[in-house]
């Protein structure tokens, strides 16, 4: 099978939280792991089909649950291991479709400093990430818009700066997505053409991250957060057709994000997130919210004993 282009669908998934993520610029210190759980809730009434804003009676309001076991540990301090786990539950208070839920994709990313610099005060780090996704469960992915996920092994690549005085910051970074192209319970199907095959190509995805704010240390941080994702190929979705998992979707979000330490409880941390969707192509215009927490721990080495 050849490598085609992954897309996380802002109509359909939902956001991602983590502490020290592969979208910003903080490291896990050698030998440390923070680990935890992120509720989210994600919903919208308001889509975009191609370039036409509508809603849809048929389905009304499709929201999403979910709940997120993510972790990070500090290979060293310039080089961490990510990985997220989601459970998903979608919905539509209209019309007949069934709602879907389960285990969606494991996701593991090697983030690595790649160079720093102090200039005149400026702390400044280019950071690079690898990242490999697998589905979990034999979830149904053509099923839009209650499909949990897109159902392909993926691969991605970020490259990011991150700029840092006094306890302003700013991180800035690009990203492409592979994604494997998946196979469908149907042996024809029809895009811009009829297809007879249950093997569907899936467009290839670009997109940045831009987030500012105020930051005191990894566990004290608000930031603003813009998002932009945009897919390479793919079809606009037929008037008044479901949508279908090789669509051209493209998205621009903006949000808030924060983290701050429990006071007593050293190691514990609060996170909250909420971001709107306000532009975008083939996607819904989605307001999403996340709370959660972590708990970070140094892992001792084993000691070494003398034998005699």
């Amino acid at each position: 099978m050849k490598w085609k282009g992954l897309i996380y669908s802002a109509l359909f998934l939902p956001i991602s939280l983590l502490s020290q993520t592969e979208s910003d610029g903080l490291f896990m210190a050698k030998n440390n792991f923070c680990g935890g759980f992120v509720a989210g809730f994600s919903q919208w009434n308001h889509y975009w089909e191609g370039n036409f804003y509508r809603s849809n009676e048929n389905i009304g309001t499709v929201s999403s649950n979910s709940i997120m076991l993510m972790g990070n540990y500090g290979i060293n301090g310039k080089t961490n291991l990510i990985f997220t786990l989601p459970y998903i539950q979608n919905q539509a208070s209209a019309g007949t479709l069934i709602g879907q839920q389960g285990l969606q994709d494991l996701n593991v990313f090697l983030k690595r400093e790649l160079y720093a610099i102090n200039f005149k005060g400026w702390l400044t780090s280019f950071n690079g990430t690898l990242g490999l996704g697998l589905p979990t469960t034999n979830y149904v992915a053509d099923y839009l818009p209650l499909s949990i996920g897109m159902k392909s092994q993926t691969a991605s690549a970020k490259m990011m700066i991150d700029v840092q005085k006094k306890q302003f910051f700013i991180t800035a970074s690009a990203f492409g997505m592979l994604r494997r192209n998946i196979e469908i319970d149907r042996d024809a199907y029809y895009t811009t053409k009829m297809i007879y095959s249950n093997s569907v190509q899936m467009p290839s995805v670009t997109g940045y991250n831009i987030r500012t704010g105020w930051r005191k240390d990894p566990d004290h941080y608000i930031e603003v957060i813009l998002d932009g994702m945009n897919t390479i190929g793919g079809f606009d979705i037929r008037r008044n057709d479901m949508p279908f998992p090789s669509n051209n979707m493209d998205a621009i979000k903006v949000g808030l994000n924060l983290k701050w330490g429990i006071p007593g409880i050293n190691g514990l941390s609060a996170m909250a997130m909420a971001m709107q969707t306000v532009a975008g192509r083939n996607v819904g215009m989605t307001q999403s919210v996340a709370a959660g927490a972590v708990y970070q721990f140094e892992i001792s080495s084993p000691k070494k004993t003398n034998k005699k």
